[in-house]
């Protein structure tokens, strides 16, 4: 269960997002499946969280996926319309990697930014405050 669980367990391929893509994109049914499941749990996350909050003024991708992959991306902020997301779908696809961008429209009433992260150094200043107590 802890090894072999997630998206590999659904996908039989992999946990990553590149090789479940892949997969995907050469037919394979159950990687599909994984991203879809992806898919839908995050935008149930956004509608559950907007729902609690009253609403929201920003969407963020962040990290590996969130970062990287504009499919996904773009995959969840399809048919987001009623919450006020305006994504700007050629931005999305086409838009510089590795840079803080918006990728919603200027009209969009939700703002969406793909932010990029340093995991690694959030994890050695951890590391040194507790460290160094």
């Amino acid at each position: 269960m802890n090894k072999k669980s997630g998206m590999l367990g659904i996908s039989g391929v992999s946990s990553d997002f590149r090789d479940l893509g892949a997969a995907a994109a050469e037919g394979n049914e159950r990687a599909q499946l994984a991203l879809d499941m992806f898919v839908y749990a995050v935008k149930k996350y956004i509608g559950a969280y907007a729902a609690a909050m009253g609403g929201v003024d920003a969407i963020v991708f962040t990290a590996g996926v969130g970062e990287n992959d504009k499919g996904v991306r773009e995959k969840v902020l399809a048919n987001m319309e009623f919450l006020g997301v305006i994504p700007d779908v050629e931005y999305n696809r086409n838009g510089p990697r590795g840079e803080e961008i918006c990728i919603s429209k200027p009209e969009s009433k939700v703002k969406v930014f793909v932010i990029p992260t340093d995991e690694e150094m959030a994890i050695a200043r951890d590391t040194a405050e507790i460290a160094c107590k």
